[in-house]
């Protein structure tokens, strides 16, 4: 099935996933969130296909999500680093990863977890809140078209 573009589509989730919404993506960004700059050191840590790193990482630069620069180290290497636009991203990944933590392993099951660098403390569950301040949950909330 030929992959079907979401980029004009008038919901901001499906441009969203179109832009990254392949698992192949999600993990490098989140691997890029944790500091990984390396071709070689996303491909060891993901386990992926040389090939298919490339592809998804070129997809990424061309984005928006993602740059290269020159190696952080004066080698010749280049670097892969998040752009402005890729670090936003930094609480979708969260929000992911809470809800994995919450919703996907036993009480007692071995996994990591996101700390603040600061006091080394687990973050806090990331909660949506109206502008008021209200804690928002799903049924709360309803999609309004803007625009029209």
């Amino acid at each position: 099935m030929k992959r079907v573009s979401l980029s004009h589509a008038p919901c901001p989730v499906a441009r969203a996933l179109d832009v990254i919404g392949d698992w192949w993506s999600l993990l490098i960004i989140r691997d890029a969130i944790e500091g990984v700059r390396r071709f070689s050191a996303f491909q060891s840590s993901l386990g992926i296909a040389k090939g298919m790193l490339a592809t998804r990482l070129r997809a990424l630069i061309e984005r928006g999500i993602m740059t290269q620069a020159p190696a952080s180290d004066g080698s010749a290497y280049r670097d892969y680093v998040l752009t402005p636009k890729g670090q936003a991203l930094h609480l979708v990944i969260a929000a992911l990863r809470q809800w994995g933590e919450e919703e996907l392993y036993e009480t007692d099951e071995a996994h990591s977890v996101l700390v603040d660098k600061h006091d080394s403390l687990p973050v806090a569950p990331l909660i949506l809140r109206s502008a008021d301040g209200r804690t928002l949950y799903w049924s709360d909330t309803q999609v309004q078209r803007v625009g029209d």
